[in-house]
């Protein structure tokens, strides 16, 4: 058996191991997840505010929802203000 390059590829090949994806399949889900857990809260307050504007949801609902899910997240942040998810998200 090889040395994995680094704990990504060593996590993919465990998940691929024990839940029979393929290891292409478990690479990208390993990414994703690492990815999640590596966004910063700015980057998720502007993704979250598109993705529920996309939905019609309207700014003050959005806000209202955004300072929830941020207490939620598996990687907290301080808690924000409507003002202060407005500032991050349009400057």
């Amino acid at each position: 058996m090889s040395e994995a390059a680094d704990p990504g590829d060593e996590l993919a090949d465990q998940v691929s191991r024990t839940t029979g994806l393929t290891p292409e399949d478990a690479r990208r889900v390993v990414a994703d997840v690492l990815a999640y857990f590596t966004e910063t809260t700015e980057e998720y307050v502007r993704r979250r505010h598109r993705e529920l504007q996309t939905y019609g949801v309207r700014n003050d609902e959005i806000f209202a929802r955004l300072g929830t899910e941020l207490r939620h997240r598996p990687v907290r942040s301080p808690a924000l203000s409507a003002r202060q998810l407005r500032r991050i998200v349009y400057g």
